[in-house]
């Protein structure tokens, strides 16, 4: 049995005698009523229906808010225009925030490349701001199969420095892990090695819950590294079929992941599955 200090007894119990005191003055019909987790707008990332969004980019956003979607995360134009995001380079971040009010979303957030950031830093950062953004996410740094520690570290600097530059314009850096962020270099995980390099208060974490196909669940990392997350991507997985599968339909404890969110710090969530998975997906996270 775990031994409490006598602080501690009085806290937990104080806090302990008031709930109880609250939780008799409530009505009968509300007293046992189970406690709603608050959690964020449902949102999407657009990777997977990049397609139609160049054809129809108000239309393709209108659908998604149609099926409950409320926010959106894009893919930097001039990022990811080797990558099908060409056409959408002609739009202004004005003209892009417009059409995505007019479809009743929100711009939360984007994803970038390091190029671009090397490049054209404070130009992505002005298009960013304009557009309302208040996340610029690096999807990679790029490095190779046989990167080193140390060569994980160097970059993970490098977008501590671009970090700080976007804080002074109010915008938040963050990185997106992939599957690779979790081998292993001389024992020691690539994820792990990161989160001690980055500069907490300059680069947060959007946790990739895909990686539960590999045995990483992300509350586990938001227990692990509190406050130290901004978003997450939403995916599910199927043991059986060994494939990804409709929110809801696989292995990931969602009632666990959204408890866990406030520990990690995360302020978005943007499903990126198979568009035939949107629907199903924002269904059954509007059910819980």
């Amino acid at each position: 049995m775990k031994k409490i200090s006598r602080r501690q007894f009085i806290t937990t119990g104080a806090l302990g005698i008031g709930s109880a005191v609250i939780a008799s003055q409530m009505p009968p019909e509300l007293r046992n009523r189970s406690i709603q987790i608050a959690r964020p707008p449902l949102g999407f990332q657009v990777w997977t229906i990049k397609t139609q969004l160049v054809k129809d980019f108000p239309g393709t956003l209108k659908m998604m808010a149609d099926l409950g979607y409320k926010t959106v995360e894009m893919c930097s134009p001039p990022g990811y225009q080797f990558a099908g995001f060409a056409p959408l380079m002609k739009m202004t971040a004005k003209e892009m925030r417009q059409i995505i009010d007019d479809a009743g979303l929100t711009l939360e957030s984007t994803h970038y490349g390091m190029g671009e950031f090397r490049e054209n830093l404070n130009e992505r950062i002005q298009f960013a701001a304009e557009s309302g953004q208040k996340q610029m996410i690096l999807s990679s740094f790029g490095l190779p199969g046989k990167a080193t520690s140390d060569d994980w570290k160097k970059a993970a600097d490098e977008l501590n420095k671009f970090g700080m530059e976007t804080k002074k314009a109010g915008i938040q850096m963050g990185f997106h892990n992939h599957h690779g962020e979790f081998g292993q270099i001389d024992g020691t995980l690539i994820y792990d090695i990161l989160m001690k390099q980055f500069d907490p208060e300059y680069v947060k974490m959007q946790f990739q819950v895909a990686v539960i196909s590999i045995g990483y669940k992300a509350a586990t990392y938001f227990e692990k590294y509190p406050g130290r997350f901004i978003s997450a991507h939403l995916a599910d997985w199927s043991a059986a079929d060994k494939k990804e599968a409709p929110i809801g339909k696989g292995i990931v404890d969602w009632k666990e992941f959204f408890a866990k969110l406030e520990i990690g710090g995360v302020k978005n969530i943007f499903v990126e599955m198979s568009p035939d998975t949107f629907k199903d997906s924002a269904t059954y996270i509007q059910s819980l």
